[in-house]
Parts: C-alpha cells; structure tokens; sequence
C-alpha cells in the first residue's frame, strides 16, 4: 500500500516514557561514554552530581500510536533515518517522565522515495512543563514517484572554507550498536546480518542516533565545556551509514555568538553528518 500524502497533520495519541538514574548511563555508555565522562556515566564523583546528555532527549520523545498509521504501511527494511534536530527548553533531568505528540508534518516525493517529516513535542509529566521538541525526517527508498511535493528548498548550514575551531575523534566500538539499542531502538538492521543484507549492506549499521549522540558529545564538550544547561539545539543530516568499529571526526566552527555549524566523517573522510547547526548559550 502506497504512502498517504493526505496524512499531513496527524497526530499520534499522547506517550508517556519514565526513565530513571540507570537508562541516562547507559544511553551515555551507548554513545561512547567512560572513564573520561564520569558526570555522565556514575551517579556522584568528587560531590559532582549525575548529568544527563542532551541528546538523549531522542530517545525519551516517545509517543502514542495513531500518527504512523494514517502514513501507511512502512517497509522498515527500505527505511533510512534523514534528518534529526532536538531543541531543548530545559535541561533534562536525571530522572523522570515524559509525556509526547508526534504530529506529522509533511510527506514529500524525492522521486527515488518518501521524505517523511514528523515533529514531536515532549512535556514533563508531571508539571506540563515543556521539556524538548524534536523533528525527524525518514527517508523511505522505493516510495516516491506518485507526483508530489518535493519538499522546501533554500540554503543550508555549510561549513566554512577554513580549518574548524574545534576537532573531536571518537573510537566507537564494534559492538557500538549492541550498546545503544538498549537504549529503545531495537531494529534488527543494527543487530542482525541478515537483516541488513535485505536492507542492501553487507554488515548491521551504526544507528544514525548513536552517531548524533556521539556528534552531540563532541559539540557539548567543544561548545557548552559539558555543561547541558548551556547546549540549546542541535540540527544535522544524516549522509552516509556509519559502522560499528569507525572512528568519528567531529569537526566544528564557530559562526557566531552562540551558533556553531558542524559536520561527521568516517574512515576515508566521509562526510556521514553534514549541514549541521548548533545553538548554545
């Protein structure tokens, strides 16, 4: 069944996920967190309290069923993530609950596939205190052609012709993705070779979100001196599919008071995070 393009609009019901002093370890230790993070990986060090990682937020944002299903049905296996940005109102905290919306907001034909593009509001639970909101953009392979929008268009955030104010290398580990499906993200393309050959690779892949995270890190430390309270948003595309094992060369510059822009390479200086955007105080 072909994608709904009169599904723009759709809300999903509300979504509620609790986490706790553990899940923010271990989504830190899932995006390539040790012994050099100890705010974020143990509950006190030297009277230094727990910190929670901002981009963990992309995996608290869960919401209730009903958005997806006015789309149609997906073929998860031609499935790629896209697009990813977190805007924050507030840092998150150790432990807590929230409640979510996901709305769709556009479904645009790319001829070769769907671009699917939701955004998702997250509250506290507990006080309707907004927390973050996200937005997402899959891209479907094989559902595009029916004659559609194509989608906005109009300038990017490009790195600058010069060297990057700031470079970070992260090692992540082959078995990266084992790590960091513990965190929601169970599908099999990150686990199960058999899984990712139908999808077209010949290995499981690194989850795009385990890849933000490990940007993310990289922005916190260069930018905010790890300080989430100071890390306001973070926006990028996804280019390229990481593996478990790649190092990751983060690479940053300063384009004004509180704005940085950003990209990601693999091995072999491939860009697999690119047009990326970072506001921090």
């Amino acid at each position: 069944m072909p994608l709904n393009p009169d599904a723009v609009g759709a809300k999903s019901q509300p979504g509620e996920k609790h986490w706790d002093s553990k899940d923010a370890i271990l989504y830190a230790l899932g995006v390539g967190c040790g012994v050099d993070d100890l705010p974020f990986v143990t509950e006190n060090t030297s009277g230094v309290p727990q910190q929670v990682l901002p981009t963990m937020g992309v995996v608290l944002g869960v919401a209730g069923g009903g958005a997806y299903d006015a789309v149609g049905e997906i073929n998860w296996t031609m499935l790629v993530h896209g697009e990813q940005a977190i805007e924050f109102h507030k840092p998150i905290p150790v432990a807590g609950t929230t409640r979510s919306v996901t709305t769709v907001t556009g479904i645009y034909d790319k001829g070769s596939g769907a671009l699917l593009v939701t955004e998702t509001e997250s509250v506290d639970a507990a006080t309707g205190e907004p927390l973050f909101t996200t937005r997402s953009g899959a891209f479907i392979r094989g559902e595009g052609g029916w004659g559609g929008d194509r989608g906005p268009t109009g300038p990017r955030p490009t790195a600058p012709e010069r060297e990057p104010d700031h470079v970070v290398k992260y090692q992540t580990g082959i078995d990266q993705a084992l790590i960091y499906r513990l965190s929601g993200d169970r599908n099999p393309l990150h686990s199960d070779p058999s899984f990712a050959t139908a999808a077209g690779f010949d290995r499981p892949i690194l989850h795009g979100l385990c890849t933000y995270g490990y940007t993310g890190r990289a922005l916190l430390a260069s930018l905010c001196d790890n300080d989430p309270a100071r890390f306001k948003s973070m926006e990028a595309r996804f280019t390229s599919p990481v593996f478990p094992g790649d190092e990751l060369t983060i690479s940053v510059w300063r384009t004004g008071d509180g704005e940085a822009v950003f990209q990601t390479r693999r091995p072999g200086d491939q860009v697999v995070v690119d047009n990326g955007l970072c506001r921090f105080a």
